[in-house]
């Protein structure tokens, strides 16, 4: 009776409007139940944590399982371990198991640890990411659980990367709370190996008017670092790796000069040393530059308040999701092409329910160098301080196939150092 009154609210927050037709997905996968004792970890991940520390996190339906992990160089060898704490949620008739969170270590950069979960479940592998270039990033956004899901980790499995950055809409549960437990079984195999740094997008959300804040499900099961980098929200936050500052922005949560998340953005890029990340990037989930018919003008609220922020501290590139297409732009600013701009990259091609997007624009925009309707995942390799690959493979008949590609120059290497730009220190540094 609850589940029909709540309906109409509950498909009211999702609608999502576009005057697209999406051609017919895969179908989503089935996951068969299997039989596991309460205390057996469960979709297990890790998360980049602070300098040399690893969060790991998983579930059991057992809620007096101890939140530690131990861990060692060694297969079967643990020398070492840490504890954690434990939360959960209840959504309607849903409840959570004890989600578990641990950090752990000092840790030494590009070795492989061996760990376990709870004391006494199956033994894990992860590496930690190289202290110095190059390093690598996978790239794929809005992923779902779909057959093409599949077949975009898959190929994501046979790349050599150091962390995933995931740009929202991860688990495409929407509502439905099981579908969160199907996506992090689904994800183990390559989440608990790397670290995966996530951002939200509107199939986060979840909200239920007068019943249901936004992203509960999401902050309880995805913790990321914004606490170790001085942000009072899991919707925004940043990290540091190798020469590379990462900053993970929220299109669903306040960003206008007077929000928290502006704020927070303003002092994380102000005390940035470019010399010691001479590579700065950016996610979020609605895309600013884009030429594709699907989400037209959704996201020029955000770039209005927070694109001269980003352009200031002279940000390199930035990942966006939301239209189900990949898509590539010169380096723009303000609407127009600008050599100390950033280059704009949509990458929501994961493998979601709902499908691609076809239409774009027609002629397309002077700033967009590549667009495709296709399934896939980026890659960008960061070789050294001045230069970075980015390559975009296409999901073609379930093979990987490399269908954009791009050496990238570093604006501190272009002559656009932001601390020689008077406009910039204005913007970046003024009260």
């Amino acid at each position: 009776m609850l589940l029909k009154i709540l309906l109409p609210l509950m498909t009211a927050t999702v609608l999502i409007t576009a005057d697209y037709v999406r051609p017919p997905p895969r179908k989503t996968l089935h996951f068969p139940w299997d039989s596991k004792s309460s205390s057996h970890p469960q979709q297990v991940h890790i998360s980049l944590a602070g300098d040399k520390h690893i969060r790991v996190s998983w579930i059991t339906s057992d809620s007096s399982s101890p939140s530690l992990v131990e861990y060692g160089t060694s297969p079967g060898k643990y020398n070492f371990k840490g504890h954690g704490d434990t939360t959960s949620y209840s959504y309607l008739l849903y409840s959570s198991g004890s989600i578990h969170h641990t950090v752990i270590g000092p840790l030494e950069h590009n070795t492989v640890y061996y760990y376990r979960c709870g004391g006494q479940g199956p033994e894990q592998s992860f590496k930690t990411p190289p202290t110095e270039f190059p390093i690598t990033f996978a790239v794929a956004g809005d992923l779902g659980q779909t057959g093409w899901t599949k077949s975009t980790l898959d190929h994501i499995k046979l790349c050599e990367y150091d962390v995933h950055l995931l740009p929202g809409d991860l688990s495409y549960a929407d509502y439905i709370q099981s579908g969160w437990d199907t996506f992090g079984e689904l994800v183990q195999p390559l989440a608990s190996a790397r670290p995966w740094m996530v951002t939200q997008g509107n199939h986060e959300k979840e909200n239920i008017p007068f019943f249901k804040d936004g992203f509960e499900s999401y902050n309880a099961r995805w913790k990321m670092p914004y606490e170790e980098s001085g942000s009072t929200s899991n919707l925004y936050y940043s990290f540091e790796v190798a020469g590379a500052h990462v900053v993970m922005l929220g299109s669903y949560t306040d960003y206008d000069e007077n929000s928290d998340q502006y704020n927070w953005l303003k002092a994380d890029l102000s005390t940035l040393d470019r010399k010691k990340t001479p590579w700065l990037l950016a996610l979020f989930h609605v895309p600013w530059y884009n030429s594709n018919n699907a989400h037209q003008g959704e996201g020029d609220k955000m770039m209005g308040a927070m694109e001269p922020l980003l352009h200031a501290a002279g940000v390199d590139i930035i990942f966006a999701g939301h239209v189900h297409a990949y898509e590539r732009t010169k380096r723009v600013y303000n609407g127009k092409s600008d050599p100390c701009g950033v280059v704009h990259v949509t990458i929501g091609d994961g493998g979601n329910k709902e499908g691609l997007a076809h239409k774009y624009k027609d002629p397309s925009p002077e700033w967009s160098v590549f667009h495709e309707a296709s399934f896939g995942h980026g890659e960008l390799k960061i070789v050294n301080s001045t230069h970075a690959f980015w390559s975009w493979h296409r999901n073609d008949d379930d093979e990987p196939v490399r269908s954009d590609e791009v050496w990238i120059t570093s604006l501190m290497s272009s002559g656009c150092d932001p601390k020689d730009n008077k406009e910039a220190r204005e913007v970046l540094w003024s009260p």
